[in-house]
């Protein structure tokens, strides 16, 4: 499935998609260009609110250059959680992928930061190396990035598309995706992964133990699934974290009737309301998901909210509905 220029996040109950400067702070910035940068692979992760102008106009550079950016993603989306970012990663291996270039723009400034893949779900190590430029000016960056690049090694790759090459979503769901509730939940026990945050952790545990009608347990953030299984867990809670539009997409949802608005099914009341909502807007969707096939339950109505607290109470406030328990 191909979807262009959308934040999509698809989180395995984890904790919301950290922001990309929080990222990138990992890296120690030096002056020095990648010794082999124009030899590799690199893959372009841009800022969502850049324009596919904007990235064509870098993209040319790099094909001066000899930069071979072979496809480019919105740079939140591989910050989104667990589940996404294996995927990911597994993606950028296949693909030979050797360095990320982050592309974002701030209060007018552009900036470039390249640095190294690790091969890992976690992308980059705390304090691994990286090149930055930054100019207010895209085609002086460009230039900039040109001149340096070239007068610190030789050139390796030279079949260097101009075009942006827009990256294909990896599949994150793996086994059977359906469109009802797991009702095997009212014996089988569910992980409920907690969020690595105190007061966040307090307040979801509360919430399960107030609302949710069957067995579970609140698990770390990073649990071995399989150790999970072998404790008798046989779900586990997951959400996908997007702008609607795009998380109805990653989720397989028939997007034919979709427009600039999207309608939840919500629970403000005891009684369900529709709740419309931009489709650019980013929205928790919560589901279930069976931890030895893979398949996912999502519910018989979209349910999507703003807040994290507001979709998973229209999740478990649906499922109990269908079941019929108060």
């Amino acid at each position: 499935m191909r979807i262009g220029f959308l934040f999509i996040a698809f989180v395995c109950f984890h904790a919301s998609a950290q922001d990309i400067e929080s990222f990138l702070a990992k890296i120690k910035i030096t002056e020095s260009v990648p010794s082999d940068l124009l030899s590799v692979k690199s893959a372009v992760l841009y800022a969502p609110t850049f324009q596919k102008k904007e990235l064509e106009t870098l993209q040319k550079f790099f094909q001066q250059t000899g930069i071979d950016a072979v496809e480019y993603y919105e740079s939140d989306l591989i910050l989104a959680g667990k589940d996404v970012n294996v995927a990911f990663a597994n993606a950028f291996l296949l693909r030979e992928i050797k360095y990320f270039i982050f592309f974002d723009k701030n209060s007018g400034s552009y900036t470039v930061t390249v640095t190294a893949f690790n091969g890992k779900p976690t992308f980059i190590d705390a304090g691994q190396t990286g090149w930055r430029v930054k100019n207010e000016n895209l085609v002086s960056l460009g230039n900039y990035i040109y001149g340096t690049a070239l007068s610190s090694q030789k050139r390796g790759n030279f079949l260097v598309t101009d075009f942006v090459e827009e990256g294909d979503i990896p599949v994150v769901i793996k086994g059977r995706r359906s469109e009802f509730f797991a009702i095997d939940l009212e014996v089988d026990k569910l992980a409920v992964p907690k969020f690595g945050n105190e007061t966040m952790d307090a307040e979801l545990e509360a919430y399960f133990k107030a609302n949710f009608p069957f067995q579970f347990q609140l698990v770390d953030t990073n649990a071995d699934e399989k150790e999970l299984r072998k404790q008798g867990i046989l779900y586990t809670l997951c959400f996908v974290h997007a702008r609607g539009k795009a998380a109805k997409q990653i989720l397989g949802y028939d997007m034919s009737k979709s427009g600039t608005t999207l309608a939840s099914v919500t629970y403000p009341t005891a009684q369900s309301q529709l709740k419309t909502i931009p489709s650019e807007t980013p929205v928790y969707k919560f589901y279930f998901r069976h931890i030895d096939s893979g398949n996912v339950y999502l519910g018989t109505k979209w349910d999507a909210d703003i807040r994290w607290q507001d979709a998973l109470n229209n999740h478990v406030r649906g499922l109990k509905a269908e079941l019929k328990i108060n």
